[in-house]
């Protein structure tokens, strides 16, 4: 009887443990399974110490895109973006945008396909953590005649300091050359971004007007 029950109390206790892997396992697959976006709720909804750690993470998992945005998400390339600063909501939208071919770069669609759920929010937190130094070069009279422009064409939607949002980017310390570019191919519909606001946008500024702002952007704090 006493061999029996020890025999039981066996059993049940390996049903038990097995019971534990098997939520364990089905805990690791919902959290493979989450979205960018969940990885990054519970992220921002975590504790300080945890959001320090997904910094962390992140700047491991940037390593890559250090190559070009800088360390800190400060462009290395005039032509590139900064990242620093920028919402993390609004980076991992960019991040859906080149995936799904909405914007078109074939070297950031494929290093996009190379990070997992949770990298893309780490990477996303990181970077929105990230301290700007403005890129321009220091202002000239245009910078003024560029915030009168802005405010009449880019504010409602990138805000009155520039800094963007979930839906917009921030442009406040934006490298002027990526500003410029990206302004003309909003203007000239030539594919790489497509937005039919913004060309709407860019439209009512005008060509002639897209520098004057360039520097006010550029140049703000």
């Amino acid at each position: 009887m006493e061999q029996r029950a020890t025999r039981g109390n066996g059993v049940r206790s390996l049903l038990r443990r097995i019971a534990c892997g098997l939520g364990m396992m089905a805990l690791s697959v919902a959290a493979l399974a989450d979205t960018p976006r969940e990885h990054l709720d519970r992220i921002v909804k975590g504790r300080p110490a945890d959001q320090k750690a997904a910094q962390d993470a992140g700047r491991k998992a940037s390593f890559f895109c250090a190559n070009c945005h800088g360390e800190g998400g400060m462009s290395k390339y005039a032509e590139v973006p900064n990242l620093a600063g920028q919402h993390p909501i609004y980076v991992l939208g960019q991040i859906d945008a080149f995936l799904a071919g909405k914007r078109k770069d074939a070297f950031m669609q494929g290093l996009m396909k190379v990070l997992s759920a949770e990298e893309k929010a780490q990477v996303s937190v990181f970077y929105a953590a990230q301290a700007v130094t403005p890129a321009g070069t220091p202002s000239t009279a245009r910078a003024a005649e560029g915030r009168d422009h802005f405010e009449r064409h880019c504010v409602r939607c990138h805000g009155a300091d520039a800094r963007g949002g979930e839906n917009f980017p921030r442009l406040a310390g934006q490298q002027p050359e990526y500003l410029r570019r990206s302004l003309q191919r909003y203007l000239k519909v030539s594919g790489e971004r497509i937005y039919p606001p913004m060309t709407a946008a860019v439209s009512g500024l005008g060509e002639k007007n897209i520098e004057a702002v360039v520097e006010y952007l550029a140049n703000l704090r």
